[in-house]
């Protein structure tokens, strides 16, 4: 078995490389004189027991990860779980399914018809999380589901791979807020996504989350390259508790809203 730190860096190689190249420049904008810390990551994928929810996060579990919480995203159709290790130091996860039977059945047909594809011993092996997209599409079945699902057209083109990586921002000492993070980024040419504003949350509910919009990235289907939404780089400031203790969980609202940092314009 692969160690936690080895499951991470694969999980950075595939997302900084594959999904979202221009993480590279922003890890290299803001740090300073230590590594930055990564408040978390997200995966995604459909409901369905051959790599739902709870196929993704095996891996994480048997390192030690144990469930936090559970979020509900009716409208997106979405339904998520975050993970928390005993660590302070590892990232926590936040992990999401499409919940397909609240879809139309053309779009269940086509995820299944992909799905058949691969054996299931495939997701058995621990490095699938990493490892992209095991099945066949053309960029017809692409846009027919992003007509519907841009979430369900984002994993059947890029399969499995955190969507995004998260800069806690708390670590930060020239940089201790959101506004000052988001303006930098501006600077250097990076667009913030604007869903429900630039900084999702706020102290009162003791989180504030901005991001990035995705990188757009060429990906292979059977009818050659196509350029869509790959994934994001996201920051996040926690604030304290009645306890001290910073607050870990996430809020469903200003999720909601990073979801659609992968929308397509």
């Amino acid at each position: 078995m692969e160690s936690i730190t080895q499951l991470f860096d694969s999980l950075w190689r595939d997302y900084s490389q594959r999904l979202c190249p221009s993480a590279v420049q922003i890890q290299q904008l803001l740090t300073e004189d230590v590594a930055l810390l990564n408040d978390h990551i997200a995966l995604r994928s459909f409901g369905l027991p051959k790599c739902g929810l709870a196929v993704i996060a095996a891996p994480f579990i048997a390192l030690g990860y144990q469930p936090q919480a559970k979020y509900h995203f009716r409208a997106k159709k979405l339904y998520a779980e975050s993970f928390i290790h005993s660590n302070p130091l590892l990232p926590k996860v936040f992990i999401s399914e499409l919940q397909l039977a609240g879809c139309s059945a053309e779009l269940q047909q086509m995820i299944r018809t992909l799905l058949d594809q691969v054996d299931d011993a495939y997701f058995r092996q621990p490095d699938f999380v990493y490892s992209g997209r095991p099945w066949q599409l053309d960029f017809a079945t692409y846009q027919f589901l992003a007509a519907e699902s841009e979430y369900a057209a984002w994993v059947a083109a890029h399969g499995f791979g955190a969507n995004h990586f998260t800069v806690n921002i708390n670590q930060l000492e020239q940089f201790s807020d959101l506004e000052a993070v988001n303006h930098l980024l501006r600077h250097n040419q990076f667009v913030i996504n604007q869903a429900g504003g630039e900084i999702k949350g706020n102290a009162e509910v003791m989180l504030e989350q901005s991001a990035t919009m995705a990188d757009v990235v060429g990906v292979s289907f059977r009818d050659g390259i196509h350029k869509i939404s790959g994934g994001f780089y996201e920051f996040a400031k926690r604030y304290p508790q009645t306890n001290g203790e910073l607050y870990s969980g996430f809020v469903t609202a200003s999720a909601n809203k990073i979801f659609e940092s992968t929308d397509r314009e």
